[in-house]
């Protein structure tokens, strides 16, 4: 009887890893207290993708307060008009490393605006550059708002051989001579938390500028010298980690 037991509930064990498995998981989304839906259902904070389980409009709602997500705006793809991608790559997360760049393109201060702009990176780095899709993970806005580009745990294009590795976050504007305003300084530091709050990005990341592993002045001279005072920036000649499998949570 004991042995006819336990065999029973091995074979339960073993159903629940191969379910799992196939089917992927809702826990990064939901223990970041969020909650995975369909995209197209109201979210009364907002939207991340690659924390659910299934096909890509499921995706997590992180509601308003939500720990380290609670301070920063996500406009997702949907919403900005994005195209869809010719194809997507996953990527291991949590990442150790992260860049800081900027599009040496005109800045933007309002959603409607930088809706546009970001449709403009999109249209050149896919019909331009013939990438599969925006490059960065995420863009930011002076509007104060964060636009979802590949995301987070999808490989990207924008910082030529670590790309498999790391995460960037670029600025809309040239900041050669100047500042981003406080509103994108501020959402940069809280996307950065909200990374760390959901799993993908490491509490002890190692920031670095798009400059300091490619011979380019990105992203421009006065925001690389003001990262260069940011907790966790890392002066030293960046090591490339080795690539790690990507593995559903």
């Amino acid at each position: 009887m004991t042995m006819a037991v336990n065999i029973i509930i091995c074979s339960a064990v073993i159903l629940g890893v191969v379910l799992r498995a196939v089917l992927g998981s809702d826990v990064p989304c939901t223990s970041a207290s969020g909650t995975c839906q369909e995209d197209n259902i109201h979210c009364s904070g907002s939207y991340v993708s690659g924390l659910c389980s299934g096909h890509a409009s499921r995706r997590c709602c992180m509601p308003s307060g939500s720990g380290g997500c609670s301070n920063v705006n996500i406009i997702s793809r949907s919403q900005w008009g994005a195209r869809n991608p010719k194809h997507v790559t996953a990527m291991h997360v949590p990442v150790h490393e992260f860049f800081i760049h900027h599009t040496e393109s005109p800045s933007c201060s309002s959603q409607s605006e930088c809706s546009a702009r970001v449709r403009g990176i999109q249209n050149y780095h896919m019909d331009s550059r013939g990438w599969s899709d925006i490059g960065y993970n995420f863009l930011i806005g002076e509007d104060g708002k964060a636009y979802e580009g590949r995301a987070w745990d999808r490989i990207g294009a924008h910082t030529y051989g670590w790309n498999d590795v790391a995460i960037a976050f670029s600025i809309m504007g040239d900041y050669s001579n100047k500042l981003p305003n406080d509103a994108a300084l501020h959402a940069v530091k809280a996307m950065i938390e909200c990374g760390i709050q959901l799993g993908q990005i490491t509490p002890d990341y190692k920031m670095y500028g798009h400059r300091d592993v490619r011979n380019t002045e990105c992203p421009g001279d006065s925001l690389y010298s003001l990262i260069n005072t940011w907790d966790h920036f890392d002066a030293n000649v960046p090591i490339k980690p080795t690539p790690r499998p990507y593995r559903p949570t």
